[in-house]
């Protein structure tokens, strides 16, 4: 503004010393120094911090969107969790933002569901040994993830109970990841005292979609089971990851507000955000049904696209490397995937590790918010996840 300004009273661009603007002429919000005297807890400090510069004020503004998402109670907010968070001790932190009402749906990595299941089920991670190689850790059953330890013993275990959960479902199912994730949480509900993400998630209704589910020990554990069956001479159990897409995507249209919590990037943050785009196709090839189209028009029968307004995302990954990880909410925009910041799309983004800022974030977000349950008012839990289940496999029978 004040360089217009300058540009419009000015042939040359120089300044003019008898008339620079003072900051307050034009708006600017000015910065208050970090007084560590005045603060009391986290949500004090992420306060001070959004009145600062450079990370510390991404971090404060971090919290006000988050806090800001929670406080809309037509907000649907989907999270998205991609990397090793399980592992690194991060998964009480999900589990949290469940049991709180602050998630109405999840996707994650495979990899992450399965450490998580072992954690849930009471097996444990180990810091990686200093004084043994890589090699060494091999032949002693010691999985290393960066800095930590998943026994291959745990993996073991794991496939056990995911055999016995298969067993339990009905040989007519097809299977999704949202189904064998939702059969695991009630698995973890009748056998273990512990938390756990998929416990959390059965117990308030979340949907839990596993996009790349054949990519982790969970899909690598679905095709040995598959392969002992055929071995037995008994057809092999269907998987489509259709149902997923379609499941979420009809969730979804159900919503009138939606945010999004990503802690980094990778397949499960672009199936979230997919939606906008994949409803635009839909529409324009009228493949849409009566039901659908109901719940994304107005009265006058006008389309509506599905986009985002809110949007949280903690990830490391630089823009320029060029992969989605790095992707910008801003980039989204001009896939139709965000909501404009200038008609009403708010949106944080914090490049930083997980496992140091997100637990921070979190806590200043709960003391601000003061409040046990969000009791949000959207379309979700158990009743509605199930009606779209059954309108679903009408057609993959």
């Amino acid at each position: 503004m004040a360089k217009t300004y300058h540009l419009q009273k000015q042939k040359h661009y120089a300044r003019n010393y008898q008339d620079l603007r003072k900051g307050w002429d034009d708006n600017l919000e000015p910065l208050k120094p970090l007084d560590v005297n005045k603060i009391k807890n986290f949500s004090d400090m992420a306060e001070a911090m959004s009145q600062t510069a450079f990370g510390g004020r991404i971090v404060g503004e971090a919290v006000d969107t988050l806090v800001a998402m929670n406080k809309d109670k037509a907000a649907f907010t989907v999270m998205t969790v991609a990397g090793a968070m399980t592992v690194a001790k991060m998964g009480l932190l999900i589990c949290e933002m469940i049991d709180r009402g602050m998630v109405q749906a999840l996707v994650v990595t495979g990899a992450l569901m399965a450490h998580g299941l072992a954690e849930a089920a009471g097996m444990t991670h180990f810091k990686a040994p200093q004084d043994m190689s890589d090699d060494e850790m091999y032949l002693a059953g010691y999985d290393r993830v960066y800095d930590t330890v998943e026994l291959e013993k745990n993996l073991d275990d794991t496939e056990e109970i995911l055999f016995e959960i298969l067993e339990g479902i009905p040989e007519e199912k097809v299977l999704s990841s949202r189904l064998i994730t939702e059969e695991i949480g009630k698995y973890l509900v009748k056998n273990s005292v512990h938390r756990g993400v998929l416990k959390s998630a059965y117990l308030k209704g979340v949907p839990v979609y596993v996009p790349a589910f054949t990519d982790s020990e969970l899909g690598l554990d679905l095709g040995m089971y598959n392969r002992a069956r055929v071995k037995k001479g008994l057809p092999p159990r269907r998987y489509d990851p259709l149902i997923d897409l379609e499941h979420y995507t009809k969730l979804i249209w159900r919503q009138k507000k939606l945010g999004i919590f990503t802690i980094g990037g990778g397949v499960p943050r672009n199936f979230a955000q997919q939606v906008g785009p994949f409803t635009d196709l839909v529409h324009q090839r009228g493949l849409d049904s009566p039901e659908d189209t109901g719940k994304r028009t107005n009265g006058k029968k006008t389309y509506q696209p599905v986009m985002f307004t809110y949007g949280l995302r903690i990830c490391p990954e630089p823009v320029y490397w060029g992969g989605l990880s790095g992707c910008t909410y801003s980039e989204g925009v001009s896939w139709g995937k965000f909501v404009p910041e200038k008609m009403g799309g708010r949106f944080a983004e914090v490049p930083s590790d997980a496992t140091i800022i997100w637990p921070f974030i979190l806590k200043a977000a709960l003391e601000r918010l003061k409040v046990k349950d969000m009791r949000k008012k959207v379309k979700s839990g158990k009743k509605v996840i199930k009606e779209i289940d059954d309108q679903i496999m009408v057609n993959y029978k």
